[in-house]
């Protein structure tokens, strides 16, 4: 970027980011509030700036990292901003025990440059999961963050992506992790954000709202799109849902689960929703040694997220066990207790899993799902297909749902031109190979619902 455009462009951050304090000094001065609204930003949007990407920064590591075939060449640069706003937590609640706002912390993404003048479509996106409470969707070496940029932001899509409760920026106490409700509260709430942040940074935004995630994402987007529908349907005009890889029916997951083979990452995924769901609802368990074997069960309860272990450093450290997923679930668990929740329909487990199904409702907009049948962690047979199924005896029409399976064999099955051998293919399926198929789809599917064939 040229240096008079790079000063100008810093002049405007700059001299907005000075009305957004004078106008949030006035605000607290004026004594008519109740409390911060819900989905205002924290701190002013110009002070937020990260990182800002050339398109043909974009372009060079896109192809560095095999990701231009599906990004195409970019036609914007994109600037990352963090954002930390107001939102409530899992029972609702807008302040903490000491009275502090809740609030959390995102991303977002805005295309400059030769796009800068041109209204965006705002993308809504909520991530995968993560066991890193430090993880933030604001830091522009992320690997997700870069495929959003990518594939979206350069292409002239505003995106926000929110860290949700309990990571990152956020003064939340734990992660309620895939308690609907709250993940579509933190979504909902990053969209009003990013309106502000926009408005601020002088980024026109053309109203029309899409929504996207991926693994936990794709649950959190589904849960999004089904709130927004039922409660804001004049506030936020969703045109399109494209929800990837999600655990949409969690009844079935926990009622019909195959004991004998468990799903890859089970380690981090399963202890992650039973400590969440008891914090959220109270009654999973009196005692997490009923449940969790030694020495697991001491210290489980606040394990995730965490703040200094990864993936990779939870089981190296003996915090979580290692092996194949069916090692790793005899030595976490008490077999009478997983089996208890597969016989008895009111299990806590079984009523807390109902209660953040996402079966049983009807969209407004059109949506796709996407997945991979191939995919070990979250597969399609026990919720894509599920919930597709569920659609279609209702009669809803507007819903579409592909495989990217054929894809990934024909690239890195037997023979194909990246061919892996088949513990790679397994261990890196859901995180590594399906996501940017999905979301290239997604990109297509999104096209098509803005920009409708009259």
């Amino acid at each position: 970027m040229p240096v008079n455009q790079e000063e100008m462009r810093m002049n405007r951050y700059f001299k907005l980011g000075c009305v957004a304090i004078a106008t949030a000094w006035l605000a607290g001065c004026g004594g008519g509030s109740s409390g911060p609204e819900r989905g205002s930003l924290v701190a002013p949007a110009a002070d937020g700036l990260v990182a800002s990407m050339s398109a043909a920064q974009i372009d060079g590591a896109a192809a560095a990292s095999g990701l231009d075939a599906l990004a195409g060449p970019a036609r914007c640069d994109v600037d990352i901003v963090n954002l930390t706003y107001r939102t409530v937590g899992a029972q609702g609640e807008e302040r903490l025990p000491d009275r502090e706002p809740v609030q959390v912390s995102g991303a977002l993404l805005l295309p400059t440059g030769d796009c800068a003048d041109t209204p965006a479509p705002l993308l809504a996106y909520a991530r995968g999961t993560d066991v890193q409470k430090t993880r933030t969707m604001a830091d522009p070496q992320g690997s997700e963050t870069f495929m959003l940029a990518a594939l979206y932001a350069a292409q002239g899509y505003a995106v926000v992506a929110t860290d949700y409760l309990g990571y990152a920026q956020s003064n939340y106490s734990f992660h309620p992790y895939l308690h609907a409700d709250s993940e579509a509260t933190a979504v909902i709430d990053s969209i009003r954000a990013a309106r502000q942040a926009a408005e601020e940074l002088g980024a026109p935004l053309s109203g029309k709202v899409v929504l996207s995630g991926y693994s936990q994402g794709g649950h959190s987007s589904m849960a999004t799109h089904r709130a927004i529908e039922r409660d804001l349907p004049g506030e936020i005009e969703v045109v399109a849902g494209a929800h990837l890889a999600g655990p949409y029916s969690l009844s079935s997951a926990f009622g019909d689960a195959d004991l004998d083979n468990p799903i890859a990452g089970y380690q981090y995924f399963i202890p992650f929703i039973i400590t969440a769901w008891q914090k959220v609802y109270g009654d999973i368990y009196d005692d997490p040694a009923t449940i969790f074997k030694a020495p697991y069960a001491t210290g489980i309860e606040d394990l995730l997220p965490s703040p200094t272990l990864n993936f990779t450093t939870l089981v190296s450290s003996g915090a979580l066990p290692g092996g194949t997923p069916v090692q790793a679930q005899d030595a976490l668990f008490h077999r009478s207790w997983l089996q208890a929740i597969k016989d008895d329909p009111a299990h806590p487990m079984r009523v807390a899993a109902a209660r953040n199904d996402l079966l049983d409702w009807t969209p407004a907009a059109p949506v796709l799902l996407c997945g991979g049948a191939g995919d070990p962690t979250v597969p399609p047979a026990m919720h894509q297909d599920v919930l597709m199924a569920d659609f279609t005896a209702r009669g809803v029409s507007n819903v579409t749902s592909i495989d990217v399976d054929p894809q990934i064999q024909a690239i890195y099955g037997p023979g194909g031109p990246a061919e892996l051998d088949p513990v790679t293919l397994y261990s890196s399926y859901h995180g590594a190979l399906e996501p940017p198929l999905c979301l290239a789809a997604a990109r297509t599917f999104f096209e098509s619902a803005l920009n409708p064939v009259q």
